[in-house]
């Protein structure tokens, strides 16, 4: 069994543990920032009290709110077990809110976290993959600067080096999930450049983006449209002999691709021109 837990396991723990608590804090008004109820620092059992309001307020997606509670567990209750998961409540709840402002104190609190607590500790897996979906959350289309796609990318491969090993399983898939997605959209982006190329017949600008995509990303999903691309670039200015294999390297692994057609007739006229040449 994987040794590390993940935030929201913890949550839904505390849920169980305490459900008087939680079903008081889920009568209050559900929706948008109401006030938190804030327990006499004194009180017996107060970082539990807070940290309950906290989940309910979090489950409410009344984000301030929960970060309030939050916050208090953190800044006023240093020996409290729940220190760390108050921390990762306070992430979540800038999570939540999905603003530019709100992911950059997101950021900051993940920081925070990993340099407070070791690798070991059970959560640092979860504020290691948070700090990947801070920057995954804020990709953007091909088309545009991929500077945050390429921190995803970097923050993911950090998580699945240093956890691989003992995170949770679910954890583990969903990380390489978002990773495949963040390299995807830098590739994408890659691709549109080449293609403007291409459709430009600036071939050899073409042919460079397009290697490139391949060299550095060789799990591409799309690389189907890469290989006939690249291969009819090279065949465009007669470079037969490099396009060709590039076009059955496209029918063996897509055979239901939406190139196949014309990769077949290019295939064909490619052997018959070598063939002539050879001659």
């Amino acid at each position: 069994m994987a040794r590390h837990v993940t935030f929201r396991r913890l949550l839904n723990l505390a849920r169980s543990a305490v459900p008087v608590l939680v079903a008081g804090a889920l009568a209050v008004t559900a929706c948008g920032g109401r006030e938190a109820e804030i327990p006499d620092l004194t009180e017996a059992d107060a970082d539990q009290i807070l940290f309950e309001r906290g989940t309910a307020a979090i489950e409410e997606g009344s984000w301030s709110t929960a970060r309030e509670y939050f916050v208090q567990i953190r800044d006023n209750y240093p020996q409290s077990p729940l220190r760390a998961q108050a921390r990762l409540g306070v992430v979540e709840s800038y999570e939540g809110e999905g603003t530019d402002l709100a992911y950059l104190s997101a950021l900051n609190e993940l920081q925070e976290f990993l340099r407070l607590y070791p690798p070991t500790h059970e959560l640092a897996p979860e504020a290691q993959f948070k700090v990947g979906m801070v920057y995954f959350n804020q990709m953007r289309r091909p088309e545009r600067d991929q500077s945050e796609t390429r921190s995803a990318v970097i923050e993911f491969e950090t998580f699945i080096e240093q956890y691989a090993e003992f995170a949770d399983p679910q954890l583990l898939a969903d990380a390489r999930a978002r990773l495949r997605e963040a390299r995807d959209r830098l590739s994408d982006s890659n691709y549109l450049v080449g293609r403007f190329y291409y459709r430009l017949r600036y071939y050899p600008g073409a042919i460079d983006r397009f290697r490139e995509i391949l060299d550095e990303d060789p799990g591409y999903t799309r690389r189907d449209a890469v290989y006939f691309h690249l291969a009819d670039a090279l065949a465009t200015i007669d470079r037969g002999p490099e396009a060709l294999p590039l076009f059955e390297l496209l029918i063996s692994e897509f055979p239901s691709t939406e190139y196949l057609e014309d990769a077949n007739l290019r295939i064909a006229e490619l052997k018959v021109a070598m063939d002539l040449d050879s001659q």
